[in-house]
């Protein structure tokens, strides 16, 4: 495990008990959060074929992807309750860069609330979003 991994994995409050569905991933991805993600001990990742609820999504998202909207839809599917989506994009002068107004347009509309960005690697941040807690039960 990287320490730039690791400690990207702690600002993104992945921890021991966690399911964690990675989404988008392809050759660009940070390779030290992914090596963290995957060695931290209790921590479960799993991908599309998974029917199960997940704490935590990690949605690697570059400008080009597609639409974001329908993407955050497709997220939040199999979300536990209290769970995360993690949008990580590539930092700003990064080939793929998704402006944050992209994000805060499309967050809402999805029915997610944004509330925080982190350095989550060298080349990409995450941005926190989550279910707004009015009406959740």
């Amino acid at each position: 495990m990287t320490p730039d991994g690791a400690v990207a994995l702690g600002l993104l409050g992945i921890q021991s008990g966690h399911v964690v569905w990675e989404i988008g991933v392809d050759d660009d991805a940070d390779g030290g959060l992914r090596d963290a993600l995957r060695a931290a001990d209790g921590v479960e990742v799993v991908d599309d074929d998974y029917d199960d609820v997940v704490d935590v999504v990690l949605l690697w998202w570059r400008d080009e992807d597609g639409d974001l909207v329908d993407a955050l839809v497709d997220a939040i599917g199999p979300l536990a309750d209290h769970g995360v989506v993690w949008l990580l994009t590539p930092k700003p002068g990064r080939d793929g860069h998704v402006e944050a107004e992209d994000i805060a347009d499309a967050a809402p509309t999805a029915g997610l609330q944004q509330t925080s960005t982190v350095s989550a690697g060298r080349d990409w941040q995450g941005t926190r979003l989550v279910a707004p807690r009015v009406g959740r039960r």
